[in-house]
């Protein structure tokens, strides 16, 4: 008889136990996830630390944590963490009342892209499995992937040329921060210039000589379409390599030329992210432009906006730009967009990239 009680107890304790489970369990359960920097390179290896706290008085038998990655980027392995086909993964863990569990999620980029890793999918349950609570979680975990930037020798040797010819002709202007000296002030010389202090203590009206400073504009130009016949908007997935390369090859010719003091900048008739416009990131100078153009490039998605020379036709609007063209193929409409350009003062270059060559 006391043996039943005691049954009867327990089979009590434990039906409450698996209610109180099922209905609060996931109330205080908190998982959040982060990247300790927002953007990485293609073939980059990084971290996601992931965080799940039970904030209840109560234990948690089993937890199970589900998540759905892109294909493009492949979660290492490791213990109490299955994967399966590279694109999801499941956790399984056992909460103690307030107990938190850190892990680091070895964590590799494949290709270039915006990526957001906040989906999750959580599942509680009692030692038996016969009462279980489940909820989706979004959470808001982006990471940018930049275009691989090439190595010298990976890089078409045209482009290194033309980024040596653009440096070499790019046009001095006066910088009004730099001074190189003082001089007698003639007729005609702007009154701003005038060296008060040493035109009083010279007697005689002085002014200042600005220092010149090598000032261009790069604006690298990317070729959705792989010919000029091709009707799709979108690509195949085997045909898309040869555009990523592509755009790998921009993204390093704007870092090379924003090194070595250019300002740079690039445009594609892909869009960038949900936006239904052509790509355009205008060229600027310093670490902020070296930033804008890779994210810019990392938005970018593999759909054609506008056919090759109707793009170059919109950007007839700019002027003064050293425009250097990537594209898989030539014709007689792109150069005569070409000329429209040169014609409202752009120098313009056109660099015709098949295989694993350039010309």
């Amino acid at each position: 008889m006391n043996a039943l009680i005691l049954m009867a107890v327990v089979a009590a304790l434990y039906m409450l136990f698996a209610l109180l489970l099922r209905h609060y369990a996931l109330r205080g359960l908190v998982c959040t996830r982060a990247f300790p920097q927002p953007a990485y390179h293609e073939g980059d290896e990084g971290e996601m630390i992931e965080v799940v706290r039970n904030d209840r008085p109560m234990l948690i038998p089993w937890l199970r944590v589900e998540s759905r990655t892109s294909p493009h980027i492949l979660l290492g392995r490791q213990d109490n963490l299955n994967v399966s086909a590279g694109t999801h993964y499941c956790s399984l863990f056992t909460l103690l009342p307030y107990q938190q569990i850190r892990r680091r999620h070895r964590v590799r980029f494949l290709r270039r892209g915006a990526y957001n890793l906040g989906n999750a999918s959580l599942t509680a349950g009692d030692l038996f499995g016969l009462n279980e609570a489940h909820r989706e979680q979004e959470m808001d975990v982006p990471v940018l992937v930049y275009p691989r930037l090439l190595g010298e020798d990976e890089l078409p040797a045209p482009f290194s040329r033309m980024i040596s010819e653009i440096v070499s002709r790019r046009t001095l202007q006066q910088d009004p921060f730099l001074v190189r000296g003082i001089r007698p002030y003639r007729p005609g010389d702007p009154v701003r210039d005038i060296h008060w202090p040493a035109s009083a203590r010279m007697q005689e009206t002085q002014l200042r000589q600005h220092d010149y400073t090598a000032m261009s504009r790069l604006l690298v130009v990317v070729n959705f379409q792989r010919s000029r016949h091709e009707w799709g908007d979108r690509l195949m997935d085997y045909e898309e390599g040869e555009i990523e390369r592509l755009i790998s090859i921009a993204a390093t010719l704007c870092v090379r030329a924003l090194g070595a003091g250019l300002s740079a900048g690039f445009a594609a008739n892909m869009p960038l992210g949900e936006e239904e416009t052509c790509a355009f990131v205008a060229p600027a100078a310093g670490p902020a432009a070296r930033e804008a153009v890779l994210s810019g490039m990392a938005r970018l998605r593999l759909r054609r906006v506008l056919t090759f020379p109707t793009f170059l036709n919109t950007l007839t609007r700019c002027s003064g730009l050293d425009m250097l063209l990537i594209s898989l193929y030539d014709d007689e409409d792109i150069e005569a967009a070409m000329a429209r350009l040169r014609r409202a003062g752009n120098q313009v270059q056109l660099c015709v990239v098949k295989g694993g060559s350039a010309s």
